[in-house]
């Protein structure tokens, strides 16, 4: 295919302009492996890109789309070659390098992973780098001995993509899962994904005490701000909080309280320069601990042409579990 389309975000007065496109593999950045792409999918990221609410592309003009799967039709990577099943998340692609809503990608070999053969394609993407997090934010509180005989873990933005993921593989560990979420007509999804309980975020919104009342061994929160401090103080002695995300804001309005008193352990998980290996592990543990019959009862597939309408209402709080486009 000497040509192919695309979808190119170009600089505007309020954020990015995106337009459907016709490129040819000239127009592609630098790389030793060419991708053609089949599947993609729509993370809170990609939403802030694509509806210009945040400054997430860094060099103009840019396919978006950070995260793609499909097959390696040219590599000059040594353990990279033609035919390979490959998935990309991160690395900065979609951001400062052509990322995913195209049909052709060309990266370097460094920043792909083989696909699990637990997933297809879409499943992979289903997972995507809400489902890759969601795993890295599970494997920190292992790291910090987050066990489900520890009390419960709390998710925060639980029908999200993080959230919605990270419910489903702590529910299956074992773990007794709170689900914190803005929207409560979603109960009965989360508890179809094994949470044990609901909570409104508004008991999560407002400013925090220094010290609360202890109520979970574990948390991922998604929210950051006035959230993430209210479940940092509640945490149980000696627990541990991964966040990763920032809905809410990136001020963290809180007190040293819990850390000096309690032991907390408040961990950063970032999944964009993640290295291979913890990538390779982090798949590999989603491979084992995932049921894919949960994750395609949170999963809808929808053709990349509609990329920009669903990046809306994402950010409008439309949008439940995970999304994946088919790029035809």
């Amino acid at each position: 295919m000497d040509r192919f389309k695309a979808l190119l975000a170009t600089k505007g007065d309020k954020g990015a302009v995106t337009a459907w496109t016709e490129l040819g593999h000239g127009d592609l950045m630098d790389g030793d492996v060419t991708v053609r792409v089949t599947h993609s999918t729509v993370n809170y990221k990609d939403a802030l890109a694509l509806t210009g609410k945040g400054p997430i592309i860094r060099k103009w003009p840019l396919i978006p789309g950070i995260d793609f799967a499909g097959w390696v039709e040219a590599s000059t990577h040594a353990e990279i070659k033609a035919g390979d099943d490959v998935i990309l998340n991160g690395w900065g692609v979609g951001e400062g390098h052509h990322g995913g809503y195209a049909q052709y990608a060309r990266v370097k070999g460094d920043w792909l992973v083989r696909r699990p053969q637990a997933f297809s394609r879409a499943q992979t993407m289903a997972i995507g780098t809400a489902g890759y997090t969601a795993m890295l934010c599970v494997l920190a509180l292992e790291a910090h001995d987050v066990t489900p005989a520890k009390g419960p873990v709390l998710v925060t933005g639980a029908s999200g993509g993080v959230g919605s993921i990270a419910v489903a593989v702590l529910a299956r560990l074992g773990h007794h899962v709170i689900a914190a979420t803005g929207r409560p007509e979603e109960e009965v999804f989360l508890k179809s994904l094994g949470a044990a309980e609901i909570i409104n975020r508004s008991e999560l919104s407002g400013p925090a005490r220094p010290l609360a009342k202890e109520r979970w061994a574990g948390a991922i929160d998604v929210a950051g701000s006035h959230t993430l401090a209210n479940v940092i103080s509640m945490t149980r002695y000696g627990g541990c909080v991964a966040s990763t995300g920032l809905a809410q804001g990136m001020d963290l309005p809180g007190s040293v309280a819990p850390f000096i008193l309690r032991g907390v352990t408040l961990a950063g998980v970032d999944s964009v320069m993640a290295p291979k290996p913890r990538r390779e592990m982090a798949w590999a543990r989603l491979a084992r601990d995932l049921d894919v019959k949960t994750l395609d009862a949170l999963t809808v597939t929808r053709p990349l042409d509609d990329v920009q309408q669903i990046a809306s209402d994402l950010m409008a709080g439309k949008v439940r579990g995970r999304v994946v486009l088919e790029v035809a």
